[in-house]
């Protein structure tokens, strides 16, 4: 047989094919990368670990350069390193800040020195860290208002909260902004516009790090724990890893090891914590495929849509669950319908005579056979509702691509938050389908 024609070598040739489809495209050669290493390195850190790469599905991220064990140090960054309202307060902008009043905020300060910096281009000390920031952000906040509109409700309505927030947020830090002109040439206007302030508060919102709280004497009481780190920050998010992250004292630096061991040449994440898809894309502006939290949320309309419209005591029912906090988070998930979902139902389809068991049902206990099996038929009659209403906004969606060319991305990324939502359903259905099976 010619050499490499068997099947040992077709499975060899397969295995490297799938390892060749995670491994990423190592970036560390770009003139932005080796311009941070170089910043980084002054400001006493280099990298053995990792290298900047890109990956399929991910993007840009750190890719291990040698084979990391568990417990062992991904990253350890010191503190010089990291952007914090200590920086900012050190900083050309500290003698502004400090006769401020009402005191700025720890977020307006980070803000405004992302901003001032941004602008300052060549000129600033932090451009090395600028240059791999990204030019723009895919959270809500960021959207066109008629992509907003295609977000399942709950994000919808999050999404314009904090678009208003951020817009309230710029309007009442004017008078501030207007009072660093001394320190710039160009209208001040000019320079901190609602663009570069959205800007700014994203890259905070997104990539910064948790510290603990301090206390700055010049700044508001508003929590002071949000950190800016260069190289860090590239790590992507999985919700399948684990890692431990936090400020070392002791060392003076923030800290990252790994919790599993991790492949030469293989993408090391982090987590930003058990986020379902919604918060990650209110957040941090994407959607994580197979998120093991990921759920589809079960609105108070669609909750009473398939109950009993002459249930007399549906009231005092609806009463009792919101005292119980039961009217909120309420989600079909990967494994079905939550028990505060089914829970919730069970109350809701309580036969008369048994309505003096509330109790029990919110304890968890069984009431009755017919209680099982309507609350069951109900969860199923709206989860096949939801199917049909996100298959609905799939096809809004497909089309609206086609019509709206310059929000294609925009587009697919909302299409990518409704499709992993159908999965959910889907596979909610099924579980229905068996459970309901054991009543027939």
């Amino acid at each position: 047989m010619p050499k490499g024609k068997g099947r040992t070598s077709r499975i060899r040739k397969r295995k490297l094919f799938r390892t060749s489809e995670l491994r990423g495209v190592n970036e560390s050669y770009r003139s932005e990368f080796i311009e941070l290493k170089k910043w980084l390195k002054a400001r006493k850190f280099e990298d053995t670990n990792l290298i900047p790469a890109r990956f399929p599905g991910t993007g840009r991220g750190l890719m291990s350069k040698i084979s990391l064990q568990e417990g062992q140090m991904i990253i350890s960054l010191p503190e010089s390193c990291l952007l914090t309202t200590h920086t900012v307060i050190r900083s050309y902008l500290g003698p502004y800040i400090t006769k401020w009043k009402p005191s700025p905020s720890p977020l307006l300060a980070l803000c405004t020195f992302l901003v001032s910096e941004k602008h300052a281009g060549d000129r600033s000390l932090w451009k090395p860290y600028l240059e791999i920031l990204p030019k723009s952000y895919t959270c809500p906040v960021c959207l066109e208002p008629e992509v907003v509109d295609l977000l399942p409700q709950p994000l919808k309505a999050k999404a314009i909260e904090q678009r208003a927030h951020v817009q309230e947020f710029f309007a009442s830090s004017r008078d501030f902004f207007c009072s660093l002109q001394p320190l710039f040439v160009e209208a001040i206007d000019s320079i901190f516009n609602y663009s570069a302030f959205l800007w700014a508060w994203c890259t905070v919102n997104t990539r910064a790090v948790y510290l603990r709280p301090r206390l700055q004497k010049c700044l508001s009481a508003e929590p002071d724990t949000c950190a800016l780190a260069p190289y860090l920050d590239l790590l992507n998010h999985s919700p399948h890893v684990q890692v431990q992250a936090a400020f070392n004292e002791e060392t003076g630096s923030y800290e990252i090891r790994a919790a599993s061991r991790y492949r030469k040449h293989e993408e090391v994440y982090i987590c930003y914590g058990p986020h379902d898809n919604q918060r990650l894309l209110l957040e941090y502006g994407f959607v994580s495929l197979h998120n093991p939290h990921a759920c589809v949320y079960v609105s108070r309309e669609i909750l009473l849509k398939y109950l009993p419209q002459i249930d007399k005591q549906m009231n005092k029912k609806i009463s009792i669950l919101e005292d119980h906090g039961f009217m909120e988070n309420l989600t079909f998930g990967w494994d079905g319908p939550s028990w505060r979902l089914l829970t919730a139902l069970k109350l809701l389809c309580l036969e008369a005579e048994k309505f003096m068991c509330w109790k029990q049902v919110l304890l968890g206990e069984i009431i009755s056979y017919m209680n099982e099996r309507k609350s069951l038929e109900v969860a199923q009659k709206i989860c096949c509702y939801s199917i049909e209403e996100t298959n609905t906004m799939l096809l809004k969606v497909s089309r609206l691509k086609t019509e709206k060319l310059s929000l294609v991305s925009q587009l697919t990324l909302v299409e990518t938050l409704w499709i992993e939502e159908l999965k959910i359903l889907q596979a909610s259905a099924e579980i229905l389908n068996r459970l309901q099976s054991t009543f027939s």
